[in-house]
């Protein structure tokens, strides 16, 4: 599995302080490693679309909304825009926790549904930040994001306080059936962590530490 594990993992650079060169090396990285995507923030999609090139079949995956998720909802569609514009081929949008939190269930919905017509004809993933949330909101936000046509939820930031655990993507591949996928993502350094994610139902990974992950390093450090 070590030598197909690749194919799942979004390889990921979302430090506020990331360098051009340091994208440049994470495309290279994934290029060589046969990763699914590079996984960075909006303001860098050109320049990791360009770093790409033709070389291989890595997609682009911009964050939007990240880590918050608090801003407005056209603020949120219109980076999706921008970054689908740039190159990016699949989005991954944090969902309004306060909203959630707050009880305003019609609010988080028309955010998530905002962000499927901005990126219709792409990916879009639903960041759910699950540590923050109780069993039941993370129901309530997969049931949202399947109906919504989103085509993954995923469950963390990892800027929120903690990542993905086997049991909350056990609940969310549960709660979404086979109609939408699960991509686990917080914490994920280390190829025993990222075979439990997917044997949890978990069809794509998030993490900084995809090398580590495919060559089965046992200490990735810090990070996404």
């Amino acid at each position: 599995m070590q030598n197909t594990i690749a194919k799942t993992i979004d390889h990921t650079l979302l430090a506020p302080d990331a360098t051009l060169s340091k994208i440049q090396q994470l495309c290279d990285e994934a290029v060589a490693y046969g990763f699914a995507s590079v996984c960075v923030n909006s303001g860098y999609v050109a320049d990791a679309k360009a770093a790409l090139g033709e070389r291989s079949d890595v997609a682009v995956c911009s964050v939007v909304g990240f880590p918050l998720g608090a801003m407005d909802t056209e603020a949120k569609a219109f980076e999706a825009k921008g970054a689908i514009a740039n190159g990016a081929q699949e989005i991954d949008m944090v969902i309004n926790l306060g909203w959630l939190k707050s009880g305003l269930i019609e609010r988080v919905k028309a955010d998530i549904i905002a962000l499927r017509e901005a990126t219709e004809g792409y990916i879009l993933k639903v960041i759910l930040e699950t540590a923050m949330l109780t069993r039941n909101e993370i129901v309530t936000v997969c049931e949202i994001a399947r109906d919504a046509g989103a085509d993954f939820v995923k469950t963390s930031t990892g800027f929120g306080g903690g990542g993905a655990t086997v049991e909350d993507v056990r609940l969310m591949k549960e709660t979404v059936g086979e109609g939408i996928q699960v991509k686990a993502s917080g914490g994920i350094r280390d190829y025993a962590t990222a075979v439990a994610m997917l044997e949890a139902g978990a069809s794509r990974i998030g993490a900084s530490a995809g090398i580590a992950i495919v060559t089965g390093a046992q200490n990735a450090g810090e990070g996404y």
